[in-house]
């Protein structure tokens, strides 16, 4: 895999991701103190955390949504010596809308994080655009400019990934380790990390729609974007 370090706007010129960008919630101007307590900083912790660590028994899981806004909830996880999925809900206790798993190894992403700013594009070739932008199947995915290659939307969830939906069900936000489904999978795969937050969703067209993670303080910034293009 090439170095992990890259600027965040290489190869970024697909017209649709960089009017996405124009329209950055917050500004690129935004200082590194107004972010100390995100989410990101918090998930670059992860070395220093074992699976003692019950950050889904902090934080709670209430029966019913602590923020009662229209915001998208995603969530970033995947075993430390496996690869990194992410799912988007319209809400942290109903059912993914989009999951996948990214061409990435989770290793590598905690890596990425060290930039501070952290961009993931996600392409779409298919050019009928019969489908809503989010119901497409095959995307090429890129990571602060750089293409890591391509990932395939699920059908249907795995069993680990239902594990950890369930496991994060009603959770609003929040990073740390959760229990794996068998004592099997710790060993062979090592801890469950998850990182999960609140996003802006704007959508560019029928053909862009853009995620901005929302701070804990309330914040948009542009910490980590997601970004869904479709070719035209």
């Amino acid at each position: 895999m090439p170095p992990v370090h890259s600027s965040p706007f290489f190869q970024m010129e697909n017209p649709a991701i960089l009017s996405l960008l124009r329209h950055t919630p917050g500004g690129e101007k935004r200082s590194k103190s107004s972010s100390s307590g995100g989410l990101l900083r918090m998930f670059k912790l992860f070395p220093m955390l074992t699976s003692g660590c019950k950050m889904v028994a902090l934080l709670g899981r209430p029966r019913k949504p602590l923020l009662k806004d229209n915001a998208t909830t995603g969530t970033i996880f995947g075993y430390r010596k496996g690869r990194v999925s992410l799912a988007i809900q319209e809400d942290p206790h109903c059912m993914p809308i989009f999951v996948i798993e990214l061409p990435m190894h989770t290793s590598a992403f905690h890596k990425e994080m060290q930039s501070d700013i952290i961009r993931i594009a996600l392409e779409s070739e298919t050019k009928t655009h019969k489908k809503k932008l989010l119901e497409e199947f095959v995307w090429g995915v890129f990571c602060n400019g750089r293409k890591i290659g391509y990932s395939i939307r699920r059908k249907q969830m795995s069993d680990d990934e239902l594990h950890v939906m369930q496991t994060l069900r009603g959770v609003s936000m929040g990073a740390g380790v959760l229990p794996c489904p068998t004592e099997k999978d710790l060993a062979t795969e090592g801890e469950l990390t998850y990182m999960r937050a609140r996003f802006e969703r704007v959508v560019g067209s029928k053909d862009s729609e853009a995620l901005y993670m929302i701070n804990p303080d309330g914040a948009v910034g542009p910490e980590l974007s997601i970004f869904f293009v479709r070719s035209q």
